[in-house]
């Protein structure tokens, strides 16, 4: 395998989306803007982002430390999402959270959902 196709078995977030995260968690008066990502049937391609701000992992989260943070993975979501990069978009075409999933073979229009 090539080096640019190489998955790393993480998944990251943009100092952008962390500033974001970290705004939204000290508007809701949380002190640690700890991030719950993940996936759920449903959406116009069949699976759907899911992005939540939560005090701490549950029992079998995956834990990933970056930009400060602490982003909490379920295995199941996990194996979707191997490899993401979440960002966050202000541009023209409306504010917020962006999945770069190099497991998806096709998303929506919007960007919320996806097929593997």
């Amino acid at each position: 395998m090539a080096n640019s196709e190489f998955k790393p078995l993480t998944i990251s977030i943009s100092e952008n989306a962390a500033k974001h995260v970290k705004e939204f968690a000290s508007k809701e008066g949380k002190e640690t803007p700890n991030l719950r990502v993940g996936v759920k049937g449903g959406g116009c391609s069949g699976l759907t982002y899911v992005l939540d701000i939560v005090d701490g992992p549950k029992e079998n989260d995956k834990v990933i430390k970056d930009q400060g943070m602490e982003l909490y993975i379920d295995k199941k979501s996990y194996i979707f999402l191997a490899g993401t990069i979440l960002d966050y978009s202000g541009g023209l075409n409306g504010k917020g959270f962006v999945f770069d999933n190099p497991n998806a073979k096709t998303s929506c229009g919007c960007g919320t959902s996806f097929s593997v």
